[in-house]
């Protein structure tokens, strides 16, 4: 079968768009969207909870483009774990880069619109000393690519993204696409995705950079109030029907079937995202007693924090973050681990410290062992 080559007939999709088809979609999407970020916005504490969620974004949209480490892999490699294959370590280092590339974009987004200029300084970090880093970060292609099994041919492709001599006019009309009215803001963003990925402006990255773009988009047109609205999850567990809806929109120019798809997607992530913040929450709430208990200290709470924001670290590192007086800090984490709190994953050694791990939160979280 030949390649599905990109259509430029087909973008923007104004025409390709059955609104009475997308409306039941939008409603139920919508207002799931509402209840997570209406969760968010009423807890004192939302920066805490969802860097657990944070965390696990980055380990499923770095999994949908072949990364095998899990979020404790992850945490336990950053800590200084020694016990961990190269393979981790690099998927780690990857994971890492996601992280970084979201917060310099949303750094960036406090003083400028949403951009190309975001976008390549954002696929710069994300490839920094990782698979991809020869392979131009920052910059548009001038070279094609193709997508399809690996070491197919450009023939043999499944799809073969916009030529590179007029990828930049592609890019100039997606990026006005950002800026204009919309009938609905959550369609939008699903074009947006979708045309992002269909002209594959990068030489690499594209997947996780055009995932990058729900939540920073949601929050520039202030759906949320914070970039943390992520969709990896349904999108990883339902990942041929993802790159199936993607490929119909180029060769069909089905933007509608692709539209319920990604509304769907919305709507069933922000109903995990709410549960998983509610079981957070709950965590949070039931520890907060037990740590003031097993510490009797007036640092507890800064305490509880810094494990809900990093479940698995280096017992030094506790000292540097929180900026609790080392030998206070350290009665703090010896009375957490005999209350069974906290728990050693590596003994301490020579000069190097132990490393502990908050396991309860990883398991209301799920550790996306792949």
């Amino acid at each position: 079968m030949p390649p599905v080559h990109y259509d430029d007939s087909y973008f923007p999709p104004e025409d390709h768009l059955d609104w009475r088809g997308l409306v039941p979609f939008v409603g139920q999407a919508a207002a799931a969207v509402a209840r997570f970020d209406g969760m968010l916005a009423a807890v004192p504490n939302a920066d805490v909870l969802v860097a657990p969620l944070t965390m696990d974004e980055a380990v499923l949209s770095s999994r949908i483009e072949g990364t095998q480490a899990s979020v404790s892999d992850v945490l336990k490699i950053e800590a200084g774990a020694h016990a961990a294959a190269d393979g981790l370590r690099n998927d780690a280092h990857e994971i890492r880069n996601y992280l970084l590339a979201m917060k310099q974009a949303e750094r960036m987004l406090a003083r400028l619109p949403l951009s190309s200029r975001v976008v390549c300084a954002a696929h710069k970090t994300l490839l920094s000393g990782v698979r991809g880093h020869g392979k131009a970060p920052g910059e548009f292609r001038r070279l094609p690519n193709w997508i399809g099994s690996p070491g197919c041919t450009i023939d043999e492709a499944t799809y073969v993204p916009i030529d590179a001599q007029k990828l930049p006019h592609a890019v100039s009309r997606w990026e006005r696409y950002i800026h204009q009215d919309a009938p609905d803001t959550l369609v939008q963003t699903a074009v947006l995705h979708a045309e992002f990925e269909a002209l594959h402006p990068f030489l690499d990255g594209n997947g996780r950079l055009g995932r990058m773009l729900v939540p920073l988009f949601l929050w520039e047109r202030k759906l949320v109030q914070r970039p943390v609205f992520y969709i990896s999850a349904y999108l990883e567990a339902n990942r041929e029907a993802y790159y199936g809806r993607l490929l119909a929109v180029s060769r069909d120019g089905d933007w509608t079937g692709w539209c319920q798809f990604f509304l769907a997607a919305v709507r069933s992530q922000a109903e995990r995202n709410l549960a998983n913040t509610h079981g957070i929450l709950k965590l949070y709430e039931a520890t907060k007693p037990r740590v003031s208990r097993a510490t009797r200290s007036r640092y507890a709470i800064q305490a509880l924090d810094a494990i809900f924001r990093r479940p698995i670290f280096r017992a030094a590192d506790f000292f540097d973050v929180t900026g609790i007086p080392q030998p206070t800090a350290h009665r703090i984490l010896q009375r957490m681990r005999e209350h069974d709190i906290l728990h050693e994953i590596e003994p301490a050694k020579g000069r190097r410290s132990a490393i502990l791990a908050f396991w309860d939160l990883i398991e209301v979280v799920g550790d996306n062992t792949a």
